[in-house]
């Protein structure tokens, strides 16, 4: 392989026209010049500059040669300004994943607030794996994925950053006798027949471990994997339901929402970055403009609504 160094000696000489002007330009003593272009030569197996009077002229190898030297130079020079850009967060690619809800309420005004400020950076978005939403992180797919935490499990590779609680809902029907109440106390519903919210994950643990705190395991009715779909069931009589308050964007009208304790569940938001990761400018940037629309979207909903 033709040594690049080299090269860029030869260009020199034969942009300025003799081996004097080339040190000059270069910063070297002509006899280190003139060392390096007989160093190309031979590893060439060609003459490369000729006698010119008081200078020199390229030989067609020469010239040849310091055509595609101005090219490898002012590839370096791009080369040197893209890496600037990606260290410094102006380009480069991030793969981010998200469940549903995260997803509206979250990852999308993230995502434009966070492109408005970082043309530059490409984004792949995708839903997580809802069985192991972890392993695209820890294997590399990903570089970021919004998921659902119990509080105080450890992650080995991982850094969990909160970005906020969801609290649970109590979702009767319109009208049904508990909706009087304005807090129930999670052990009202024991008896209920209930309307499954959550696939099997940790929001469904959640809901699980909140109900065994109260003392009753709650018998599903109806099996549902998404928030509208739940209320829909519910709304037509056929349970009750716990739906987190960031599931409850778009209520139906045919139901009843009321807070519960005794105790109350609760889903801890978290965006996961591998350790190894972590401090890249454009995944920073990310997290943090997702840390400022979590913020902007905690829950404040009442307590109780008819």
């Amino acid at each position: 392989m033709l040594d690049v160094r080299r090269l860029q000696v030869l260009r020199a000489v034969v942009t300025g026209g003799s081996v004097s002007a080339a040190a000059t330009a270069l910063g070297y003593t002509p006899s280190a010049v003139s060392q390096q272009v007989a160093a190309l030569e031979k590893q060439t197996g060609t003459a490369l500059l000729e006698r010119a009077g008081r200078g020199v002229r390229p030989t067609a190898a020469g010239l040849l040669l310091a055509e595609h030297a101005a090219v490898v130079e002012r590839q370096l020079a791009e080369a040197g300004t893209a890496l600037a850009d990606l260290l410094a967060g102006r380009s480069g690619s991030l793969a981010v994943r998200y469940f549903a809800t995260a997803g509206a309420a979250l990852v999308a005004p993230a995502v434009a607030a966070f492109r408005a400020g970082h043309p530059g950076v490409r984004l792949g978005l995708a839903m997580t794996d809802p069985e192991d939403p972890l392993q695209d992180v820890l294997r590399g797919r990903a570089d970021l994925a919004v998921v659902v935490r119990p509080g105080g499990r450890e992650h080995p590779g991982l850094r969990l950053v909160h970005l906020l609680d969801d609290p649970y809902r109590a979702v009767l029907p319109k009208g049904h006798r508990l909706g009087a109440k304005r807090v129930l106390d999670l052990a009202d519903l024991a008896d209920e027949p209930w309307v499954g919210s959550e696939r099997a994950g940790p929001c469904l643990d959640i809901v699980l471990d909140a109900c065994a705190g109260a003392g009753f395991r709650p018998g599903f009715a109806v099996d549902s994997e998404d928030y509208p779909t739940a209320q829909g069931f519910v709304a037509a009589g056929l349970g009750v339901a716990l739906v987190p308050l960031l599931g409850l964007a778009q209520r139906h009208p045919g139901v009843t929402v009321r807070k519960v304790r005794a105790p109350e569940p609760v889903r801890a938001i978290h965006a996961a970055v591998r350790e190894t990761a972590w401090g890249r400018p454009a995944l920073a940037h990310l997290v943090a403009a997702l840390r400022e629309t979590a913020r902007a979207a905690r829950p404040t909903a009442p307590a109780a609504r008819a």
